[in-house]
């Protein structure tokens, strides 16, 4: 095996990234400029070193507290309970909350030995009981793992008393099609339905 397929194996080890993008990528490398390679060596090389999860949301950053968490703009009666940290980037990329997050650090999975104890809760619990949060907004993934994480929230954080408890609505995208919706999708759409007139 030589240094391009070595390459090509490594990048095809990332998620979404199969044998053929792999050599893309690498192909696309070995026609770049020489700083560009050397900034994105470094860049790779220093990676896990300057970015670390925060201190209080968990979310990755250079600097602890994160952005958001030291952002005095912020609404920080809300707090947007997450998975992953890149699941704070999506929603920020949306540009349509302005509270606080919380990650988890993924999802209560019974058979993947992951249960409350492994998660960061303990830690939500902590910031919820300082009084000042007013919503917990679940924004756990639409899945078996995800519904059964947000099923434990709120069980747990129902004991609080003032608490709004909300989860992310899910259903049909927007441009999909009925004919090609999955039936869980479905339901999800009819159960989360909102009124118009």
């Amino acid at each position: 095996m030589n240094i391009l397929d070595e390459l090509i194996d490594s990048f095809s080890r990332l998620p979404g990234i199969g044998k053929k993008s792999a050599a893309r990528i690498v192909n696309s490398l070995l026609k770049a400029n020489d700083t560009y390679i050397q900034r994105f060596a470094e860049q790779l090389a220093t990676l896990q070193d300057r970015i670390k999860p925060c201190s209080v949301c968990g979310a990755w950053t250079e600097n602890d507290p994160c952005p958001i968490c030291s952002n005095q703009m912020r609404d920080r009666a809300s707090i947007c309970v997450v998975e992953q940290p890149q699941d704070v980037q999506t929603i920020e990329s949306a540009h349509e909350y302005n509270g606080l997050y919380h990650v988890l650090g993924g999802a209560i999975s019974p058979i993947d030995g992951i249960g409350p104890d492994q998660l960061r809760i303990a830690a939500l619990l902590s910031r919820v009981k300082d009084g000042n949060v007013k919503e917990i907004i679940i924004a756990t993934n639409p899945t078996v793992e995800g519904d059964t994480t947000a099923l434990y929230l709120q069980q747990i954080l129902s004991k609080q008393t003032g608490l709004k408890l909300t989860r992310l609505a899910s259903g049909i995208p927007v441009g999909g099609d009925l004919e090609y919706t999955d039936k869980l999708t479905l339901m999800r759409s009819f159960r989360g339905r909102t009124q118009i007139l």
